[in-house]
């Protein structure tokens, strides 16, 4: 358990001093990285689960946020703006396609996009409603891949070199999970108006749309994770004692149409490659079996407070200030309330590059795919 003696103001200081340290560091690796002769891509869009910083530039609340203490412990040893303690399952990924770190869209200075980009945003949703206002709704995600990177892509490279990155780029999309959530924490009127058959509908359509649009401008191959079981994670469980199974029921229902819709597609577009990662059977798996897959706790948080560490406080900065640390996160599938540990997003990453029987197919055949 963690005590809290350093003053407010000192981490502050400290925090933003690594920040825009890291912020430095992390722009002179890419600028100085050697591209590999035959590399692909990596274009990122989705929510908390893969946002590794954009919402530190813009203007929301800490509730979307992740830029404080004791965020990012474990591997870079300051707060990233990941909501882990450590690295993202994008970034194992980045490493295994021999990429560096893929930087957040919105970090200032970034534009070597030949490499990829995240455009993932703590909160989104494929619905421009979620959360509207204090995140970038995938909607807003395309728009910048399609406005800003293709654009520059293809005035940097040429029209024919920048559509041949674009071509050979793997584009990761895991959204989804807080366009249900929202329903259950905020006061929303879609529960009242539409059927959970609707909704679901609302929700796919859009992705669809966004897959689209993505295969529009030349993107041809696609790695997706359905929905994971976050009506049992600390942070719905610690509230009731028990998991939440109407939002299990949402999420169902939208897995089981990502299947159908993904198989559609890949006969309606020529030249569609897609792999589909089965979260939510791998992370029920890690969280009601943890030591077969070398953890200590499924259910209860490594950072926060109350039962199950549930209370999504960690770190102090989102209304109750009262949160403790566990001593050892790898033992943990959960970091906060409602995020995984950074060892739990390297499990994951190796399932979904090597492929597992929770895949359809893998992101390292994706990526050594070539694709003209």
């Amino acid at each position: 358990m963690a005590t809290q003696s350093t003053s407010h103001g000192q981490l502050v200081v400290l925090c933003a001093t690594f920040f825009i340290f890291s912020s430095i560091r992390w722009f002179i690796e890419v600028e100085s990285y050697s591209l590999p002769e035959n590399h692909a891509a990596f274009f990122i869009f989705g929510d908390s689960f893969l946002d590794a910083g954009n919402n530190n530039y813009i203007n929301t609340t800490t509730l979307d946020q992740a830029n404080f203490w004791p965020y990012g412990q474990t591997h870079f040893r300051f707060p990233t703006g990941r909501f882990s303690d450590g690295r993202l399952v994008s970034d194992f990924i980045a490493e295994f396609a021999k990429l560096p770190l893929i930087s957040p869209f919105l970090q200032p200075g970034f534009h070597q996009y030949h490499y990829g980009v995240n455009f993932a945003s703590a909160g989104a949703g494929a619905l421009s409603e979620t959360f509207h206002g204090s995140v970038i709704e995938l909607k807003a995600q395309i728009k910048y891949f399609k406005e800003d990177v293709e654009t520059w892509l293809k005035r940097k490279l040429g029209k024919a070199e920048g559509g041949l990155v674009l071509s050979k780029a793997v584009y990761l999309f895991g959204i989804g999970t807080n366009d249900y959530m929202s329903l259950f924490l905020t006061n929303s009127p879609f529960l009242k108006s539409h059927s959970k058959s609707q909704y679901v509908d609302l929700v796919i359509g859009n992705l669809t749309t966004s897959i689209k649009q993505v295969y529009d401008s030349g993107g041809r191959k696609f790695g997706f994770m359905n929905l994971p079981p976050m009506g049992c994670s600390p942070g719905l469980r610690g509230e009731r004692g028990e998991c939440l199974e109407e939002l299990a029921e949402y999420a169902n229902v939208h897995n089981q149409r990502l299947v159908k819709v993904l198989e559609d597609l890949e006969k309606q577009l020529k030249g569609f490659k897609y792999s589909l990662y089965d979260f939510s059977s791998s992370l029920r798996q890690r969280m009601e079996n943890p030591l077969k897959y070398g953890l200590k706790e499924g259910k209860e948080a490594c950072c926060g407070t109350g039962r199950f560490r549930g209370v999504f406080s960690c770190g102090g900065r989102r209304g109750v200030k009262e949160f403790e640390v566990c001593r050892n996160p790898n033992e943990h599938v959960f970091w906060d309330s409602y995020h995984l540990t950074e060892n739990l997003h390297k499990q994951l990453a190796d399932e979904l590059w090597s492929g597992s029987s929770n895949s359809h197919s893998s992101l390292r055949d994706l990526f050594q795919t070539v694709c003209g």
